[in-house]
């Protein structure tokens, strides 16, 4: 094993970076790879085009003539960029993509070969979903699921194959993917802030979520990697000692990129480019051998689509420069984990971003309605935040090295927080003439001047304002950021309606004018909310106490976390806003359950095989070495052998005790996890994977990596943190 693992670090040292030929990231080759708006305006008939234009805005059917239209145009184009096949490109609840491809090909008459691609090949498709997750909303053998297209996430051409973006649903219509609600909660947030947006601009017509990503993840030598099962296997390292030099230096932070990673950088890139991914940023994070790419913001739905492409495009170009890419949240211990960051904010069909301040006191106190009301939103519904980003990987990396604290807060600056304390003085009922412009000058009307510098973060806060949009820093890498979005969008939308009535019954009731209404009510929100917002240490232990006497929740537990997710008033406030169904809350939550104790089960098995089948033969394996040492010197000296054999007899008991302690805890592992299989109650055998399984983990580790600085360096089996985490 030592020999193998030495191979792989030398094929490391040696390799050459993979040549990077055709990856210009020229603008013109941007959107090359996408039918665009611009191309079915250019290759549709006027009346196809303009059906194709309301369904995406108004959320309407096309009929079938037209999306015959549109589905020949999409070929032909297809075809001319090089596309053989098509599929519909989907996210079922399992985080990633799938697809199943068809060929153009078909026979015509006389057998005569065609390429045909219709309206009814676009439209709908019924691929097997019997292995997708459903969380029991179907019997295994109904196999039966479909696809339908989502014409606002335009078609693109990736690696020869034409993928059109669908939603993903059972045979009675039930949600079995991340798009279906997330396109939902994106139609009642449109019309929940419109409706308010005419409070201050009757033109408004539509409103939609706009979202930019930043991806963080690592890179490790492929072959490297492929030498670590508990990296092929569970993502992550399940044990290995720290190395000298990690995170206490922060070196790699904003350092030159590595060469090698550059190359795969461009690549990435450079497809990304070309199938309309506005890749803006790239750098080194914090530990080493992590990186992160941040796009520019889009309109919500295509930047999630854009988001999970662009994972599905790493994988396959780190296979072409030696690479393994990493999304897991935490795969090395003792170090910064992996986040994906999502900046959320809310924009006009006239391009006014409502979560900017504007030019005028009118433009800011539109500003202010719906900077307070998504606080407001996010308050209210601060354990459902928590929940759309836990996971097991994640639980690994919250609250350390870096990463938010498990209580979610929001970090707004000093100088907004002044801004919302004056607000909070506001009399209650009407203003006076001289209160109310004293109020437009001296606090709302100085707001934009206050945000110029207004950009400092704090790193443990789970949630940010920066300026313009609300950060959250909580998501995990490895997941479909729709979940978090889609949360974030119904809140904020139901929010808005009990906003609007709120206005409207003062208007009506109390004979207010519109301004008076909205800061009588914004005033009473920022008195409610204060408990969220906070700028201090979320690390500190102080803040936990005093968190709680807020009323915050600290989830610590994934489990904890997502039984939020089928309470009463989350099922409620899904129904109201028709996002999803009580039935399909209930399947989701399932799933969650399932995915916990699933990836608990394939880690304790990998820890045990690693540890029994690894570890424990290469330990007796130097035990065996030490006791022969022992032996000669016993023969040399006689009965002075003890002063000389002193510290190799420690060591013999301190390895023998260690290996004792491994196969013990294997033992009693492999128990637990048999007793929990056997439970039939999905709540009950994720929570038997927590309490009885998961514990183990940490202390074989402990005992693991306490050999690994004991035994000889030539002997062990595992490539070891300080070679797999500094790129060469």
């Amino acid at each position: 094993m030592a020999q193998l693992r030495f191979q792989a670090l030398r094929q490391a040292v040696q390799h050459h970076a993979v040549s990077n030929e055709n990856t210009d990231r020229g603008i013109d080759h941007f959107g090359k790879h996408v039918f665009s708006d611009f191309l079915m305006q250019q290759s549709l008939p006027q009346e196809g085009y303009r059906h194709m234009v309301e369904a995406i805005r108004k959320n309407t059917k096309i009929s079938r003539p037209i999306a015959d239209q549109i589905a020949v145009a999409m070929k032909d184009w297809a075809l001319s960029v090089g596309a053989t096949h098509y599929t519909h490109w989907f996210q079922p609840l399992t985080g990633g993509s799938a697809e199943k491809h068809n060929a153009f090909f078909e026979f015509g008459e006389g057998q005569r070969p065609i390429e045909r691609f219709g309206g009814e090949q676009l439209i709908q498709q019924d691929p097997d979903a019997s292995d997708f997750p459903t969380g029991g909303l179907r019997n295994t053998f109904e196999a039966r699921g479909y696809t339908a297209w989502d014409p606002s996430s335009p078609a693109f051409v990736y690696d020869g194959t034409l993928c059109i973006p669908t939603v993903f649903v059972s045979y009675t219509g039930a949600a079995l993917d991340y798009k279906t609600p997330l396109l939902k909660s994106l139609f009642v947030l449109d019309k929940a802030a419109t409706n308010v947006c005419h409070f201050f601009d009757k033109n408004v017509k539509q409103v939609h979520a706009t979202l930019g990503w930043e991806q963080e993840f690592f890179l490790v030598d492929s072959v490297l990697a492929q030498s670590r099962p508990d990296l092929v296997l569970a993502g992550r390292t399940l044990l290995g000692h720290l190395s000298a030099q990690g995170r206490p230096f922060d070196s790699h932070y904003f350092n030159s990129i590595p060469d090698r990673a550059l190359s795969f950088l461009r690549e990435v890139e450079s497809i990304g480019m070309k199938l309309g991914i506005p890749i803006k940023t790239r750098h080194n994070e914090l530990a080493p051998n992590q990186f992160e790419i941040a796009a520019i913001h889009q309109e919500a739905n295509l930047a999630v689509d854009h988001n999970i492409l662009v994972m599905q495009i790493m994988r396959r170009v780190a296979v072409k420069h030696n690479f393994r890419v990493l999304f897991h949240e935490k795969p090395f211990e003792g170090i910064s984990g992996s986040s994906k960051h999502i900046n959320w904010s809310i924009s006009t069909n006239k391009n006014v971003n409502l979560l900017r301040p504007g030019k005028t006191p009118m433009g800011n106190l539109q500003f202010l309605t719906f900077f307070i009301n998504t606080i407001r939103a996010i308050h209210q519904n601060e354990e459902w935040i928590r929940a759309s980003y836990a996971n097991d990987p994640n639980e690994y990396r919250l609250g350390q090295d870096g990463a938010p604290s498990t209580i979610v807060s929001i970090f707004i600056g000093s100088q907004l927080q002044n801004v919302l304390s004056e607000l909070e003085k506001v009399t209650s009922g009407k203003l006076s003439p001289k209160e109310k412009t004293d109020l437009k000058l001296n606090v709302v009307g100085k707001i934009p001047e206050i945000l110029v510098d207004n950009t400092d973060s704090n790193r443990t806060a789970p949630i940010a304002f920066t300026g313009n949009k609300f950060e959250i820093r909580s998501v995990g890498a490895a997941a479909n950021c729709a979940a978090a979005v889609t949360v974030l969008n119904t809140i904020v939308a139901d929010q808005l309606n009990a906003f609007r009535q709120e206005v409207d019954l003062l208007i009506e009731k109390k004979d207010m004018k519109k301004d008076d209404a909205i800061f009588n009510v914004i005033r009473e929100y920022i008195k409610e909310f204060k408990p969220i917002l906070y700028d201090g240490d979320g690390y500190d232990t102080l803040w936990e106490k005093e968190a709680k006497k807020r009323g915050l929740s600290n989830h610590k537990s994934t489990l904890d976390a997502l039984k939020v997710t089928v309470n009463p008033r989350t099922i409620t406030l899904l129904e109201r806003n028709q996002v999803l169904s009580q039935t399909e809350i209930e399947a989701r939550y399932t799933i969650e359950l399932e995915d916990y104790g699933n990836r608990i089960e394939i880690e304790s098995l990998v820890l045990a095989d690693i540890a029994r089948n690894h570890v424990v033969p290469t330990a007796l394996q130097y035990l065996s070495v030490l006791i022969d040492n022992v032996k000669g010197l016993k023969e040399i000296y006689e009965e002075e052998y003890q002063k000389y054999a002193r510290e190799q007899t420690k060591l013999i008991e301190k390895i023998a005790l260690h290996v004792e302690k491994i196969n013990e805890m294997i033992d009693s592992m492999a128990t637990e996890r048999k007793k929990a299989l056997s439970i039939k109650i999905v709540v009950k055998k994720a929570e038997a994977f927590a309490d009885e399984v998961k514990p183990f983990f940490e202390v074989i580790r402990y005992h693991c990596d306490k050999l690994e600085m004991m035994i000889n360096d030539d002997l062990w089996p595992l490539v070891k943190y300080r070679e797999i985490l500094f790129l060469k």
